[in-house]
């Protein structure tokens, strides 16, 4: 059982050392904090403690994931096709071990887990083998869990939970096949893209927007369910919709909106939604058999305001899914390692700074109008003066220009790899 070490024989085990305050410290990073920003602070604690020098050194050697590079572009298909000769090596050589027992280790822990940890986070370069001892979660361990989990689209932490225990123990051949199969997604789709672009990576629910090769502005999101998946897309974002009503599909009404009216008859009435006839007259939910499909023929739209299950924005383009990108009330599930929760859409944290930049050169849509019109509860819609090219793909493992290689689990299946 893996045992919490006290302050003193934390000190006297651990090469690089941390003072109780530099633990604490490190383990509760800021959720917000860019990995720089996060790896910055750990450093700086341990120079301030005083016991530990070559820390700084040591975790500077390996890489973490930079913010500016974008995960689709020339170079990302070329650097990941690069790196799958390193992936080979490691198959060649046995691979990685499995970090059994392992689940909730963290900086301070004394485990005979932390052995295996250690080999599987020094073999793909996380984490190097020169200091500590070889059961202890040091500083060093802490870090380049930290690196691992960013690399994995995972909570940095520091803390092998269980989602990071299931990542640390996926087979190495397996890894190397998603390499190989992404590296021929990513040169399909390193053509022509324009230079200014919006670019959604469905597994890692995440988007881009990227200028000139340059990602300068990363978005957490939330894509499709599993049974529900978010499609491939190419097309140009159009026009923004400001304190939009919503819709709902018709495929939401069958799956979603029947079963919860037979549970709740007041669901609608509490989340402000109507109900309109093919003439657009207004009914009100008893006059509807929801025991039946009767439901299908109706319109139903809910008001605007912060319970619209768009919240405040709405990004449009054409989709044959009818799919779209759109702000959201519930923004808990952003903190969530697994964010595939919506019926094929995109929620986008931080959705206001994004369109702040798709309307940058949209005439009457500066910062403090889009800012104004949100605040006024208005509904009204900005035309995106130069239609924004919009990419959303399937990539589930990637190599940006700085060597750091990234993955993500294959959510729908479509590496290949089941089983």
């Amino acid at each position: 059982m893996a045992n919490l070490l006290t302050r003193r024989s934390f000190i006297a085990h651990a090469g690089a050392g941390l003072a109780a305050s530099a633990l604490v410290g490190a383990a509760h990073a800021a959720d917000d904090q860019t990995p720089d920003q996060m790896l910055n602070d750990l450093i700086r604690e341990n120079q301030d403690s005083g016991l530990g020098s070559g820390f700084d050194n040591a975790s500077r050697n390996v890489k973490l994931p930079k913010k500016s590079l974008p995960t689709l572009s020339p170079s990302t298909a070329e650097t990941t096709q690069t790196s799958i000769a390193q992936y080979e090596t490691i198959v060649a050589k046995g691979g990685w071990p499995e970090v059994s027992g392992g689940e909730g280790l963290r900086v301070g822990v004394k485990s005979p887990a932390v052995p295996s940890l250690r080999a599987r986070l020094s073999i793909v370069g996380d984490l190097e083998l020169n200091s500590g001892e070889r059961e202890v979660f040091d500083s060093y361990v802490d870090a380049a869990v930290r690196r691992f989990q960013l690399r994995h689209g995972l909570h940095a932490d520091g803390v092998v939970h269980d989602a990071t225990l299931r990542a640390l123990n996926v087979p190495a051949d397996r890894r190397l096949a998603q390499l190989r199969t992404n590296a021929v997604r990513l040169k399909s789709l390193s053509g022509n893209l324009g230079n200014r672009i919006v670019v959604a990576n469905i597994p890692a629910a995440q988007i881009e927007a990227i200028e000139n090769g340059v990602a300068v502005t990363r978005h957490t999101a939330v894509a499709g369910k599993p049974d529900r998946p978010s499609p491939d897309v190419r097309s140009k974002i159009v026009q923004i919709n400001f304190n939009p009503f919503w819709t709902v599909p018709v495929s939401i009404i069958r799956k979603d909106l029947i079963p919860k009216m037979q549970a709740e008859p007041d669901y609608l009435t509490r989340n402000h939604i109507r109900i309109f006839d093919p003439k657009n007259n207004e009914l009100p939910p008893s006059q509807i058999d929801w025991y039946s499909a009767e439901a299908v023929n109706y319109k139903f739209k809910q008001d605007a305001g912060d319970f619209n299950s768009l919240g405040s924005m709405k990004i449009n383009f054409l989709s044959p899914d009818g799919v779209y990108m759109h702000d959201t009330p519930s923004k808990g599930l952003f903190g969530e390692d697994f964010r595939f929760a919506s019926s094929g859409c995109m929620r986008v944290q931080n959705v206001r700074e994004l369109v702040y930049w798709i309307l940058a050169d949209s005439p009457g849509w500066s910062k403090a109008e889009i800012d104004e019109v949100i605040k006024s509860g208005e509904r009204k819609d900005a035309k995106v003066a130069k239609a924004l090219p919009l990419y959303w793909v399937y990539v589930t493992a990637w190599a940006t220009p700085d060597g750091v290689v990234q993955f993500r689990d294959d959510i729908y299946n479509r590496d290949g790899l089941a089983g």
